[in-house]
């Protein structure tokens, strides 16, 4: 396939890398322009771009930048891109380390991907956001294998999900439906399943555990969960990219 990466951070870095190798055609864009992109462009052979032209290049679009730029990217951004195009989405807010507090995710009433997609004026389907880079780019395994990984895929469009879900699969991880975009809080930073490199068994109960409809006590859990990650991260200088 022809895919497009806007955001040549960890993330996109390491899928730029495994899809290459998989056979794909990639084009990565960053917010500096393609002419910085050429130590990327070395590593994952993924051809560097302006953002316009990864959101017009492929079958499929990733957009993995951090969360407080979302409403910075161009308006028309995905003018003209056919509907049948996923979007995914890989993003996660870090608000001590990075994205400072953006009120609409701390009320708890939008997940962050469905903020995400309010930006972007388009349908996304959320994966890749609850595994570190470096397991992305290293841990994927045939299909059989035991203790592969699982990947929750959540989204509102069945066949941008199942194509989804199929690229997760073929990237070496088991793709785990966790439902609408409505209920992808199960997979973002401070629950149970974030970076937890979870077989697709142990996904399904967890995600199963934890109910559909996030409660006001859920939230506050999660929330308070992930102040801790972060200030243990910080401890721990670790930078956000």
């Amino acid at each position: 396939m022809k895919i497009g990466i806007i955001g040549a951070g960890f993330i996109g870095s390491a899928l730029a890398l495994r899809l290459t190798s998989l056979g794909h055609s990639v084009a990565i864009a960053n917010s500096r322009g393609p002419e910085t992109l050429g130590e990327v462009a070395q590593k994952t052979g993924a051809t560097p771009v302006t953002s316009h032209e990864a959101a017009h290049y492929g079958e499929i679009i990733v957009v993995t930048i951090p969360l407080k730029n979302i409403p910075d990217l161009p308006k028309d951004l995905f003018d003209r891109v056919p509907a049948e195009v996923p979007v995914i989405d890989t993003s996660n807010y870090y608000p001590l380390l990075r994205d400072g507090h953006i009120s609409e995710l701390e009320q708890g009433e939008l997940t962050e991907s469905e903020w995400v997609q309010q930006h972007l004026g388009r349908p996304v389907v959320k994966v890749f956001n609850n595994i570190l880079a470096d397991h992305l780019e290293k841990l994927g395994q045939p299909v059989g294998t035991p203790g592969r990984i699982g990947l929750p895929v959540a989204g509102d469009e069945p066949a941008a999900k199942q194509k989804v879900m199929a690229l997760v699969e073929e990237l070496g991880f088991d793709a785990v439906d966790n439902g609408s975009l409505h209920e992808s809080w199960r997979q973002q930073p401070g629950t149970p399943c974030y970076a937890a490199d979870m077989s697709a068994k142990e996904l399904r109960q967890q995600l199963e555990s934890l109910g559909t409809e996030r409660t006001e006590q859920q939230h506050a859990q999660f929330l308070a969960n992930h102040v801790a990650q972060e200030k243990q991260m910080e401890a721990q200088g670790i930078k956000l990219k």
